[in-house]
């Protein structure tokens, strides 16, 4: 009776792993990235008594470790042993995410994943592999976005390690990043990405502000110029909001029948106003600002649009709730979104 019960539970393993098989081969893949990178870190204390280590990228550390100190004590973000030790690049992108959407209209393909819920992205330490998941989502007829990310958050299961990439950015960029991802470790709500992203990345933005103010003061070049950057970004990711909005109402005026070059045409010509458009932000100032220049040769598709639905389009929203309600307080605001949400 044993051996067959046993025989049963292998059996269905495998038609499991059969018919999943795609989710294991990508579980199986990330899980590998992963404990590849955990496995070549170094203790932050080791490279901080290293003397072969840089200086100016020491400083870098040791920033990193008051921003963290920063968001747990001002902001009320989770202690954890995220940021505890370093791993080296080697000058090169270690993770790809890919984002795509339906052709004629802004909706995300999503990916669900068992525990951590459904993802508006796909995420690869693989290149090839994310190149070949993107060419795939092509062949379906969809949109897509692929780019290189410069962090991510393991949401408390592992110590996420600096990145030495990280230490090349501005001090308002570094806080704003590293504030994002703690905030991930602090509160994720499964199956809610777009809730989870605006969130991180209004706490990464405005926390950077009181970061800033508070280690440099209020006039510093660290805080005038991260400000200047933020109402930029702010400008443009508003922009492309609304751009996102009169591409569905573009596409809701389509008929089934329409040819698909009359579409493509109606679309790009839409989606090239948009992005011209981005030149008259701020009187048209980029000077502190990394944003690309869009050419007619590679103008974004609805992917692009996408990805500012997941992490942009709440922000206003957090803002307002976040002054009016809790006075500017982040540990109560927080507090508040943990009773709120439930998290994993």
């Amino acid at each position: 009776m044993f051996k067959k019960i046993v025989l049963a539970l292998v059996l269905i393993l495998l038609a499991l792993g059969i018919y999943y098989r795609d989710l294991v081969s990508y579980g199986w893949m990330q899980a590998k990235g992963q404990l590849s990178i955990l496995a070549n870190v170094r203790d932050v204390s080791d490279v901080l008594s290293d003397p072969a280590f840089p200086d100016s990228l020491k400083a870098r550390i040791r920033l990193i470790q008051e921003i963290k100190q920063f968001g747990v004590d001002s902001l009320g973000l989770n202690p954890s042993k995220n940021y505890t030790t370093f791993y080296d690049q080697g000058g090169k992108p270690i993770l790809w995410v890919i984002t795509a959407s339906d052709r004629y209209k802004l909706n995300a393909r999503e990916w669900s994943f068992p525990i951590i819920g459904s993802f508006a992205y796909k995420g690869y330490f693989d290149s090839t592999r994310a190149a070949r998941e993107e060419a795939e989502l092509i062949r379906e007829g969809l949109d897509t976005d692929i780019g290189e990310v410069s962090a991510w958050s393991t949401l408390g299961y592992l110590k996420d390690p600096i990145l030495s990439s990280m230490l090349y950015r501005t001090e308002g960029s570094l806080a704003s990043l590293i504030l994002h991802e703690l905030t991930h470790g602090t509160l994720f709500v499964k199956n809610n990405l777009e809730l989870n992203e605006n969130l991180a990345s209004f706490v990464g933005d405005v926390g950077a502000v009181r970061f800033l103010n508070h280690k440099y003061g209020p006039d510093s070049p660290q805080l005038k110029r991260y400000q200047y950057s933020k109402r930029y970004n702010d400008a443009y990711s508003q922009h492309i909001l609304r751009g996102g909005n009169r591409l569905d109402s573009l596409y809701a005026t389509f008929p089934d029948q329409q040819p698909t070059a009359q579409k493509d045409t109606l679309k790009y010509r839409l989606i090239r106003d948009i992005v011209y458009d981005l030149d008259t932000l701020l009187g048209g100032q980029r000077s502190l600002t990394k944003k690309r220049r869009w050419d007619e040769t590679k103008l974004p598709n609805n992917a692009y649009f996408i990805g500012f639905q997941t992490y942009k389009s709440q922000q206003n929203a957090f803002q307002e709730e976040f002054e009016k309600r809790f006075g500017g307080d982040f540990k109560r605001y927080l507090a508040y979104l943990k009773e709120k949400y439930p998290s994993l």
